[in-house]
């Protein structure tokens, strides 16, 4: 009997330091997770916009992909067609073992790289987009004003924003009823469309009501999402965030884009840029956030002028973000 005591005894024990053992293993592996690099904890790539690097494309778009996918970069958003045709485009992808998951299209003008523009008949746009193995259309930048041109002396990120000003609020309401029209003529091809900001959608309007508060209120979220460009965002002077949780299931990209802290608050397109991780934003808040807003892809991205090449510039933005844990 006595024994019998002691071998409960003994097992009672041996439960509770396996209990023990267990409950410390199992915090153990929850603070290495923490401990893992952000992108690699989530499982999902580093994205690059392919504006970022200039003419390169261009020149040489097979060697272009070649580079960015020995750098790490298999997730491309394309900022047009190239002036190629998508069955070129997708070749292209196929050979660097990279793929394209969105595309920028723009309205009809000098912008759109190609035959097709936002405005195209959608059959064209599914055909084109469906070559490339793109589901993902995102409208670069608001439509103009009527009748827009760029004053003697003035450069063009000034004169947009002072036409956009001056179209107030009725030029925001118009832009979301066409990104609903648009929207709604893509949906049946399995096609989403959103809307990518620049700084200028965060002007105050008469009012007090911004251009980004209209297109938030008044396009449908059935119909339209949003791409936000933290940089963009951040140097409009709001928090990227805030805006992130104010867009809660209704971004599905971010811009991944970093500036100096001597980028002064503006609403025409003015910033100091740099490498991310090398400027103001804060990544391990805004990595976090971005994730739990609903955000399927990062897409690096950074504007000129740069203070080396623009593959270097690149490689050290992807070494940052793919050891940064968050």
């Amino acid at each position: 009997m006595h024994d019998a005591k002691l071998d409960r005894r003994s097992l009672i024990a041996a439960l509770a330091a396996t209990g023990v053992a267990v409950m410390t293993g199992t915090d153990a592996i929850a603070r290495a997770a923490a401990r893992k690099p952000f992108f690699q904890r989530i499982g999902k790539p580093i994205g690059l916009q392919l504006y970022t690097l200039g003419d390169k494309p261009t020149q040489d778009l097979d060697g272009t992909l070649a580079r960015l996918a020995a750098i790490g970069f298999t997730d491309i958003e394309l900022p047009n067609f190239y002036n190629r045709t998508p069955a070129e485009l997708r070749a292209a992808a196929d050979k660097a073992g990279v793929r394209y998951s969105s595309i920028h299209m723009n309205m009809p003008g000098p912008f759109t790289g190609g035959a097709l523009s936002l405005m195209s008949a959608p059959q064209e746009i599914a055909d084109g987009l469906n070559t490339l193995g793109i589901h993902q259309v995102f409208l670069p930048l608001c439509p103009l004003p009527e009748g827009f041109s760029v004053p003697e002396g003035k450069s063009p990120q000034v004169a947009i924003g002072d036409a956009l000003r001056a179209a107030g609020a009725d030029h925001w309401k118009r832009t979301a009823a066409l990104l609903n029209e648009r929207g709604a003529a893509l949906r049946p091809f399995g096609i989403r469309l959103g809307y990518h900001n620049h700084n200028m959608e965060f002007a105050p309007l008469d009012g007090g009501a911004t251009g980004w508060d209209i297109l938030i209120r008044e396009t449908d979220p059935a119909l339209v999402n949003f791409e936000l460009d933290l940089g963009w965002t951040s140097a409009a002077g709001h928090d990227p965030v805030a805006e992130l949780g104010r867009l809660k299931g209704r971004v599905k990209a971010v811009h991944v884009k970093d500036i100096k802290a001597s980028t002064k608050t503006n609403f025409v397109m003015g910033q100091d840029p740099t490498e991310v991780g090398s400027g103001r934003l804060q990544w391990a808040k805004i990595l976090p956030a971005a994730l739990a807003a609903g955000v399927e892809h990062f897409y690096v991205e950074q504007e000129p002028p740069f203070t080396m090449d623009r593959l270097d510039a690149v490689t050290k933005s992807h070494a940052f973000l793919s050891r940064f844990v968050a």
